[in-house]
């Protein structure tokens, strides 16, 4: 993939979304292109397409992995990484565990000057592609267990959580990351250092002496980052950082906040981000808002007055029906909604099944939130989203 006349090829396909791939595959190879070189360069117009989503118009000129690419930060996220490094006047850093220079391509763009070591010979010679157009960033061929750090004033580590080859998994088993994680938490104990993680990552592993920052996109938890030394911020140990359309917005507290109590269902009812919900920030975000839980241990929070907020989507109460299939299958008839938007907590039912078994038929739409009240007992809300 990394011959002239295969980065050649690639860079003369038309957009991807508009590909014949058949008929292009028989082109390139009528016009005595190696099959396996074509089927490369075809996969990775597939890649560039899709990595768009995460890394815009920088995407167009890199090389991808399957597993690289689904691990790789999204370069809005990768940014604030970055400023993180440049904030605490950390100039020399080592990327450890790059994949395919997501990170290290945004704290390269900061004019730091970078290491980024990667285990994987292929991930790694992709990086050093990727990379190219920073002479301030290398790519070492080498385990981050292995790498000399001794000129290095911070670390990043993006512990690999997925297999490698065609079919990749996600890996849950924290000893088995690449590198483990009581490693990647050890040299954060020595270093300032950034540790990126899945959002669902169990908290107990989480050492009393760093930040953690849970950051949503779009509605989406992407990751759950570890900060150490000054790398973390003075007096937070919890953070909910929410990025949306318009900007970013956080909540920062000393440690995971208790609940508040609950009540019964007012007039409208809240449903805190996920970022918020993992760093368990849900009593503030309450007290912010004037509002109270829905019921112990859920997820959801009621109040009398609308407030808008970027940290939770607010919908306006129309009604509750009874939590029967074949009644809620009547009431949404008679009110002539077809479109339906579910949602659900504290309740086992499967969202698509309940879909299907409604039939849903007519010109409006609602959402139908299911869960339970204070007491305990299942409750079916019918509601309208407001919008910001």
């Amino acid at each position: 993939m990394l011959s002239p006349e295969a980065l050649k090829m690639l860079d003369e396909l038309p957009p991807y979304g508009g590909l014949d791939i058949l008929r292009t595959e028989e082109r390139l190879r009528a016009a005595g292109h190696d099959a396996a070189q074509v089927a490369a360069v075809l996969t990775q117009a597939r890649l560039r397409a899709k990595a768009e989503a995460k890394l815009g118009a920088f995407a167009r000129r890199m090389l991808f992995t399957e597993a690289g690419l689904q691990q790789a930060t999204r370069l809005r996220v990768a940014a604030l990484h970055a400023g993180r490094f440049h904030a605490a006047g950390l100039r020399r850093v080592a990327d450890l565990g790059c994949g395919i220079g997501a990170d290290a391509l945004a704290l390269a763009g900061l004019g730091l000057q970078v290491a980024a070591i990667e285990a994987d010979e292929a991930t790694a010679a992709l990086a050093a592609y990727n990379l190219a157009p920073f002479p301030n960033a290398r790519v070492v061929h080498d385990r981050a267990e292995d790498a000399d750090l001794s000129d290095r004033e911070g670390v990043w580590l993006d512990p690999a959580r997925r297999t490698t080859g065609r079919h990749p998994r996600r890996l849950r088993d924290p000893a088995a990351f690449s590198p483990p994680l009581d490693f990647a938490l050890g040299l954060a104990a020595r270093l300032p250092a950034g540790v990126k993680l899945g959002p669902g990552v169990e908290r107990g592993v989480i050492p009393d002496d760093v930040e953690a920052q849970w950051v949503s996109v779009a509605g989406e938890v992407v990751e759950m980052t570890l900060w150490s030394r000054q790398l973390a911020r003075q007096g937070v140990r919890r953070a909910a950082l929410v990025l949306h359309d318009n900007g970013a917005d956080e909540l920062t507290a000393e440690g995971d906040a208790p609940d508040v109590a609950s009540a019964a269902l007012g007039d409208y009812l809240y449903e805190p981000d996920g970022a918020v919900i993992r760093a368990r920030q849900i009593g503030p975000l309450a007290d912010r808002l004037g509002a109270r839980m829905l019921a112990p241990h859920i997820a959801y929070l009621t109040s009398d007055r609308a407030v808008s907020t970027p940290f939770a989507n607010c919908f306006r109460v129309a009604e509750t029906l009874p939590f029967s299939v074949r009644q809620l299958t009547k009431a949404l008839r008679a009110r002539g909604i077809g479109s339906l938007e579910i949602k659900k907590r504290g309740v086992d039912l499967d969202p698509a099944a309940l879909r299907r078994a409604l039939r849903l038929h007519g010109p409006n739409e609602a959402t139908l939130i299911l869960t339970r009240d204070r007491d305990g007992d299942h409750l079916a809300v019918l509601a309208h989203r407001m919008r910001a």
